[in-house]
C-alpha cells in the first residue's frame, strides 16, 4: 500500500543523469507503439458494504480500532529473524493474491475480491495490514482503471475490457508484507496492456538496480528513465517505503528522480517496499469524498506494481513470493 510523504510542495526540482547515476546502464531507444487506444474512465463510488466479520483470536496491529497509526518507531534494517518473518508475511500476502487473481472476471464485484482475499488470510491466523488502519474499511485496496491507488471494495462490477489493481498486505506475527498487481479483465485494449506490462518491467528493472552502497534515489532514476520512454507519466505524491514491524515507517522511496534528496545509502538488511504507479497521461490527481480513492485528474488509466523486497549482500531478494 502507498504511503503519502510529508512536503509534497517543497519539491526540489528533479536532476536526471546527476552525479548520483552510479554507472547504470543507458536504455535503448522506445519501441512503436501499437493498437487500440484505451477509454477514458468514468467510474463513481458505490455502495460499501459493513466490514466483514474477523475471529477475536487473530493479532491485529495497533493501529485497529484508532483514528491514526503510530509510525516510524522502528528502524529499517532487520536481522535475519525479523527478514524471516517479514518473508512469512510476505508469503501469504502473495498467496492471497494468487486466490483473488482466479476469480478476476467481468461481472465480480470488487467487494467480492475483498471476501475472497478477506476469508484467505482470516484463515491462515493472519491480519489484512489495512482493514482498520486509519479506519479503512476494507482487507485489500481495489484501484480499477484511472484509479491511482486506495480504491475501496464495494459493489462494482468489473467489466471487459479493465484493468484493475489489488493491493494486498498481510500481518503476521507483528510483522507486514506489502505487495500489489494490476490485473487484466478479459479482453483489453492494446494501451492498456502495454502499460500494465511495462509498469511492472519498470518494478523489475527498479529492483535489480538495489545494491548495498548505493543511494535510495537511484530507484526512482531508473523508474523514470524507462517510463520516460514510452510517455507514461510517474506519479510523484505516493510512494514506496520501508514496511515490517510497521506496515509503514519513516523510509520514503520515490519512484521518480529525486536527486540528490532521498540520499539515504542503502546497506544489506533493509526493508521496504517499492511500488511504482504509471499513467497514460498526466500525474495530477482528485481524490474522492471516501478520502481514500485517487484517481487521475485527465481520467487516463494508470497501473501498479509492488515488492516488499530486503537489501542483501549483492542485491535484493523479494519478500513477497508465494513459494
Amino acid at each position: 500500500m502507498t504511503f503519502t510523504p510529508p512536503n509534497l510542495d517543497t519539491r526540489e526540482p528533479v536532476i536526471p543523469g546527476s552525479a548520483h547515476s552510479h554507472n547504470l546502464p543507458i536504455d535503448s531507444p522506445p519501441r512503436p507503439e501499437t493498437g487500440s487506444k484505451a477509454p477514458k474512465g468514468r467510474l463513481t463510488p458505490g455502495y460499501i458494504a459493513p466490514q466483514l466479520p474477523a475471529p477475536t483470536h487473530i493479532e491485529r496491529p495497533d493501529y485497529v480500532g484508532k483514528k491514526d497509526a503510530v509510525e516510524g518507531l522502528h528502524g529499517d534494517v532487520y536481522d535475519a529473524d525479523g527478514i524471516g518473518l517479514i518473508r512469512a508475511a510476505g508469503r501469504l500476502a502473495a498467496q492471497a493474491m494468487n486466490t483473488v487473481e482466479q476469480y478476476i472476471q467481468p461481472g465480480i464485484t470488487t467487494a467480492e475480491l475483498d471476501r475472497i482475499g478477506h476469508e484467505f488470510i482470516m484463515s491462515h491466523d493472519a491480519w489484512p495490514s489495512t482493514l482498520g488502519y486509519k479506519e479503512f474499511p476494507k482487507s485489500m485496496t481495489t484501484s480499477l482503471n484511472e484509479v491511482i491507488c486506495h480504491g475501496i471494495p464495494d459493489d462494482t462490477m468489473l467489466e471487459d475490457g479493465d484493468i484493475i489493481n489489488i493491493d494486498i498486505t498481510v500481518y503476521k506475527d507483528g510483522h507486514h508484507g506489502d505487495h500489489n498487481k494490476t490485473f487484466l479483465v478479459g479482453t483489453v485494449d492494446e494501451e492498456s496492456r502495454l502499460l500494465v506490462e511495462r509498469t511492472e518491467k519498470a518494478l523489475e528493472r527498479a529492483i535489480k538496480a538495489v545494491k548495498p552502497g548505493r543511494e535510495i534515489n537511484v530507484i526512482g532514476r531508473v523508474i523514470e528513465t524507462y517510463a520516460k520512454r514510452f510517455g507514461y507519466g510517474v506519479v510523484e505524491d505516493f510512494v514506496g517505503h520501508g514496511v515490517g514491524k510497521e506496515f509503514h515507517s519513516g523510509l520514503v522511496i520515490p519512484h521518480y528522480d529525486t536527486a540528490p534528496r532521498h540520499n539515504e545509502v542503502m546497506v544489506p538488511g533493509m526493508v521496504f517496499t517499492i511500488e511504482p504507479m504509471l499513467t497514460l497521461g498526466a500525474i495530477a490527481w482528485d481524490m474522492w469524498d471516501d478520502g481514500w480513492t485517487v484517481t487521475t485528474k485527465d481520467k487516463q488509466r494508470s497501473a501498479q506494481f509492488e515488492h516488499t523486497i530486503v537489501v542483501t549482500n549483492d542485491g535484493a531478494e523479494i519478500l513477497t513470493v508465494a513459494e
